[in-house]
């Protein structure tokens, strides 16, 4: 029965108890989905299709050892084109908040690397990534290594501006989550892509960059929807006093 067209219903279960009703609008609900998806694709198709963007400078990073168990030091100066393997490759860029006014890790921003750090083995067949923060390489590499990114190439923007010429920093030190693409033409040059924002208008400050994290995706599968979550660097205490509560 699942995936077969019944009286006008495209089924998903095979529970044969569900009434007309919630049939009815899970079929309207299946409709509206199927618009979302179209509707993602013809933005990522307008993504593709922007034309060549502006040339940038080769920033200049710092980076510690390759291993978070091999301390912090020696740093070395790492360029953004040495962050491309290949000539046809494009780099992606995660702004962490962290480092200068922002002097703790921002949970949402630890929450996104969390992922990013369990997938960077499939982002890295087709693309290559990398973290950059404003935050020194030792307090970077220190967070990192609490949180177990051990995938992942971590990089400080030390006194380049490239945060702030991105849109991820203000003049004032201030820190936001950006989302960068850079591409590399034949001759070398580099160009920027595409940045995303959470802020998408005056009235949209938040969701701008929401499909980074599938967290709220799947918090909005549920009758509950997303609610007022937000991450924490704290679950510990605050999954245990939750089932504690549930006992």
């Amino acid at each position: 029965m699942v995936h077969e067209t019944i009286d006008g219903t495209y089924r998903q279960t095979n529970l044969p108890n569900e009434s007309p009703e919630y049939l009815a609008k899970r079929e309207e609900l299946r409709l509206a989905e199927i618009d979302l998806l179209n509707t993602r694709e013809r933005v990522a198709a307008l993504r593709r299709a922007l034309p060549k963007g502006a040339t940038i400078q080769d920033y200049e990073f710092l980076e510690g050892p390759t291993s978070l168990d091999d301390g912090d030091a020696p740093t070395k100066t790492v360029r953004l084109s040495e962050l491309f393997t290949t000539l046809d490759r494009a780099l992606v860029i995660y702004h962490f908040m962290y480092g200068k006014k922002q002097t703790t890790a921002c949970p949402m921003c630890t929450a996104w690397i969390d992922g990013y750090n369990g997938v960077a083995p499939h982002i890295a067949q087709n693309v290559d990534f990398a973290i950059v923060a404003a935050a020194d390489p030792a307090t970077l590499r220190a967070h990192a290594r609490n949180r177990g990114w051990d995938k992942l190439r971590l990089l400080s923007a030390g006194d380049s501006t490239f945060k702030y010429d991105l849109g991820s920093e203000d003049h004032e030190g201030h820190q936001d989550s950006t989302i960068s693409v850079f591409t590399r033409d034949s001759d070398g040059t580099l160009r920027h892509f595409y940045s995303g924002h959470p802020r998408l208008a005056e009235d949209i400050k938040e969701r701008g960059i929401d499909e980074l994290i599938p967290v709220w995706n799947m918090l909005d599968l549920t009758p509950q929807g997303r609610g007022k979550w937000y991450a924490s660097l704290e679950y510990g205490v605050k999954v245990q006093g939750a089932q504690a509560a549930r006992g």
